[in-house]
């Protein structure tokens, strides 16, 4: 598949749909986005209807710019939004891309449909995109998330110290993680092939 085509792109798998996010998902935003626990680690925060108003624009616009490809995730199950995913800091030349800026609904949380979003758009990466390496990060406090992506075979590669700035002023050391194109398929049979049974 030609990057150039990201902005329309669904994918599926048993437990989860991504696609991308519509200004008429509003709504289903709004059942779950005012969890203050949501964005504790997040560089922006949704507290508002402005706030949610800016996340839609900004996820649609970039995504339509190809600056980041920003999806709802739909639980499949119930056909419910219950989060969100995006791909960014897109380099097609180098065969390397981030999957990030990823949260779930409090619901939705140590149910699978995370990690299920994960292998979704790993597949991708690897199998359409043919990517050489994924990348991820969190901040270095956020525990639930580094452990997350340990469980999903993510290699932890170290932190950058005063990375950006957290609401309220406290400068962010962020951890960054990788997987490699020659690492998947065994970390995918290991650690994801039970979400498909």
């Amino acid at each position: 598949m030609s990057w150039g085509k990201l902005a329309d792109l669904v994918l599926t798998n048993r437990r989860v749909e991504l696609r991308r996010i519509r200004i008429t998902d509003r709504e289903a935003f709004s059942r779950i986005v005012f969890d203050e626990s949501i964005w504790e680690y997040f560089v922006t925060r949704i507290t508002t209807a402005d706030d949610l108003d800016r996340f839609i624009e900004t996820a649609v616009r970039d995504t339509l710019t190809g600056t980041r490809i920003v999806f709802a995730i739909i639980d499949r199950e119930t056909g419910e939004v219950v989060g969100s995913s995006a791909y960014g800091n897109l380099a097609e030349a180098d065969r390397r891309l981030e999957i990030g800026w990823s949260w779930v609904a409090t619901s939705a949380r140590r149910t699978g449909v995370n990690r299920a979003a994960k292998l979704a758009l790993l597949d991708h990466a690897f199998d359409e995109l043919g990517c050489e390496r994924v990348e991820f990060k969190t901040d270095v406090l956020n525990a639930a998330a580094k452990q997350g992506l340990a469980g999903i075979g993510a290699t932890e590669e170290g932190v950058l110290r005063s990375f950006n700035y957290m609401p309220g002023g406290r400068r962010r050391d962020v951890v960054y993680y990788s997987m490699l194109r020659a690492e998947w398929p065994a970390v995918r049979a290991e650690r994801l092939s039970a979400l498909e049974s």
